[in-house]
């Protein structure tokens, strides 16, 4: 489904039937990051009080209809999100603005900034995009506002250069900072008057306590240490473990521990409910989990998995969770039953859970009908989502006690073993053998229905890729798509199925922060072999020997079997040999060739799995096994050209009235 595209100051009437609303902010730039947020106005463009402005220190609104849900990566950079109750924002506030801000830099470092608004089915209701930004630390992407009975977005694009907290102070939010802001200029970008003035918002009362104002510093993560087990006397000891496998069986029970597992760690480990939760939708609360509980549904019952509650203040979100495992399929039926027990009791969301792995953030695994999602929002988690925010914390800060750094571990623990059913990817489907088989034939055509369900796996394993290096790492780790192919999954697949048919091949693009060229994964089922590639620039001075040594010395711990492949400036001139070759005599690849250097590629290759699934000799296990050992080996310790400062000229200017001083006397003369 294909969003309206809006024009800075460009609006949009949203539909009647849709109440809640998701507004995601999106950058391409993800090793800087973005804060989303957003302030709740009057018709005087003002927030009636400190607490409309909601942003990572106050993450919901009084009435809970607005709530910022945290920043996560996507497939092109990262992303802030944001919920928007349209049905309960109060009758006072006339505008919902919607900001981005930056700590360190500007918005103009960041290149193109998107704005888009979903529905509660992840549908994409309008999309604003820019790249005007330049200077600019806080940024104003776009505004929810009243025009008499409907709403409307409208995009802005208008910043300031004085941070959040010049912002906010400009809204009228009272500021707590150690620094006082400058004055900030209104954007030229104003609402539209309402067609009736609200009525005026009650001021809550304010506590009698040293109440500074907002602050909108950040808190510092704190990293717990890992326990440590001494005292085994023998490696074959095994620590007892918080969530035993033993005696697991298939289907239902499976389902039951996994869901008792995931449950009882998100009680146990706040920081973990909240990062699952803000993928659900819900607030920053205090969260509590009950396991089959039964709810009446005409004259049948229906028993979710299990029933989340998040609290905040006087509001309590609420949401069904259906969980798989193994390779448990989400129903239609099922889900839309548990929609209809939802919406009469007025709960927030249902949420799916499975080894399922959406191709992009948003896409659901099963399609209901809409017109259930009215009042109801359907979101979907996978296994893998569920660990990648585990291992986040535990990796990257976040978790402060010793013990529930351990519980979480545990958790991963679980997960970790195949009997859990909770498997982050390892199946690539039923159609995964016969269409393996028809591509080592030659008789796979793209058409097959098979080759594009097999094709919506790849993707879906490209971004467990992504995820997977993310929490390892601590950046965000992006699955690179093309615009056309994020916003229509049937093209993407069909592209992706076109390709296998053609060639034999699969392939994903990673791009990692800070690293010199993206990491790119290529599967050959005709010759059962997986390359890794990566592709730098050469250095833009110096000749080629000198521009080839440059490469080679960032290669000390790189594989022999890695292959060197040289472009020279002179079109259609190449030159490629394995790493031991070239270490032995650098001139193979420039000897009797013109021209410098211009870029180098790098490759290696790997041998790929068949079996559809496990962990040893699958497909995906292999696909796995070369991303990392490439990366590790190739990617990681390699670093982009830069250049040398500017060098002084040979007479260098004394101001001292002695006039012009040759610089190689400068510091030795008597």
């Amino acid at each position: 489904m294909t969003s309206p595209m809006l024009s800075k100051g460009q609006n949009l009437s949203l539909p009647d039937d849709v109440v809640r609303i998701d507004v995601v902010i999106g950058w391409t730039e993800s090793e800087i990051e973005v804060d989303g947020s957003a302030l709740l106005l009057g018709a005087d463009g003002k927030v009636g009080c400190d607490s409309d402005f909601v942003f990572y220190n106050q993450p919901e609104s009084v009435d809970g209809a607005v709530r910022f849900l945290g920043v996560s990566a996507t497939e092109e950079g990262a992303q802030a999100r944001i919920a928007v109750d349209l049905s309960a924002v109060s009758a006072a506030v006339h505008t919902v603005a919607l900001v981005g801000s930056i700590g360190v830099g500007t918005f103009g470092d960041l290149g193109k900034l998107t704005l888009r608004v979903v529905d509660a089915a992840g549908h994409s209701l309008a999309e604003y995009t820019t790249a005007d930004a330049t200077t600019e630390s806080a940024f104003v992407f776009g505004e929810v506002y009243r025009r008499g009975s409907e709403w409307k977005v409208r995009a802005v694009g208008q910043g300031w250069e004085s941070g959040l907290a010049g912002l906010a102070t400009h809204f009228g939010v009272d500021v707590d900072e150690d620094v006082e802001h400058e004055p900030v200029e209104a954007p030229s970008v104003r609402p539209e008057p309402a067609i009736a003035a609200p009525p005026p918002r009650e001021q809550p009362a304010k506590p009698p306590v040293q109440n500074r104002g907002v602050r909108t510093a950040k808190r510092a993560l704190k990293k717990a240490k890992p326990m440590e087990f001494k005292l085994a006397e023998l490696d074959t000891w095994q620590r007892a473990p918080l969530f035993s496998v033993i005696g697991v069986g298939a289907g239902e029970e499976q389902e039951r521990r996994a869901t008792s597992a995931l449950i009882a760690t998100m009680q146990a480990v706040r920081p973990f409910a909240r990062a699952v939760c803000a993928r659900m939708g819900a607030p920053v609360g205090v969260f509590e989990g009950y396991v089959e509980v039964q709810f009446e549904r005409g004259d049948s019952k229906v028993v979710p998995d299990a029933v989340l509650k998040v609290s905040r203040g006087s509001r309590v979100w609420t949401g069904l969770l259906e969980v798989k495992t193994g390779n448990g399929k989400l129903r239609r039926e099922q889900l839309e039953n548990y929609l209809d027990v939802a919406r009469r009791k007025k709960y927030d969301v249902v949420v799916s859970l499975s080894n399922d792995v959406p191709a992009s953030p948003g896409e659901l695994p099963v399609e209901v009908d809409r017109r259930k999602l009215t009042k109801v929002a359907l979101r979907h988690l996978s296994w893998a989502e569920v660990a990648h925010e585990a291992r986040m914390l535990l990796s990257h800060g976040g978790i402060e006690e010793d013990l529930h750094a351990w519980i979480l571990s545990e958790f991963l623990r679980y997960l970790d073993c195949p009997r859990s059913g909770a498997s982050e990817f390892v199946d690539m489907g039923r159609h995964w053998v016969a269409v393996r088989d028809s591509v080592t034939a030659g008789t796979l055509r793209a058409g097959d229905q098979k080759a594009l369900a097999v094709a919506d796996t790849w993707v879906s394993l490209s971004r467990h890729l992504a995820l997977r290096l993310t929490a390892q790492l601590g950046a965000s780790v992006n699955h690179v798509l093309s615009r056309r192919h994020r916003a229509d999954p049937a093209a993407r697949s069909a592209a992706v199925a076109e390709r296998l048919a053609a060639d034999g091949t699969f392939e994903a693009v990673l791009r990692i922060p800070d690293t010199a060229g993206d990491l790119v994964v290529v599967a050959d089922v005709r010759t059962n072999k997986i390359r890794c590639r990566t592709t730098l620039d050469a250095p833009n001075e110096g000749t080629s020997g000198r521009r080839l040594s440059w490469l080679i010395k960032q290669l000390d711990d790189a594989p022999d079997d890695v292959q060197v492949e040289v472009v020279f400036a002179e079109r259609g001139t190449e030159a490629c040999e394995l790493l031991r070759t070239v270490r032995a005599n650098p001139k193979v690849l420039t000897t009797g060739r013109t021209g410098p250097i211009v870029s180098f590629a790098l490759e290696q290759n790997f041998p790929m799995g068949n079996r559809r699934s496990g962990t040893a000799a699958s497909f995906i296990a292999s696909v796995k096994s070369a991303t990392d050992a490439f990366y590790g080996s190739v990617v990681q310790p390699l670093r982009g050209w830069v250049p040398a400062a500017p060098k002084q000229s040979e007479v260098m200017h004394s101001d001292d009235g002695m006039g012009s001083v040759p610089t190689d006397l400068v510091g030795h003369s008597k």
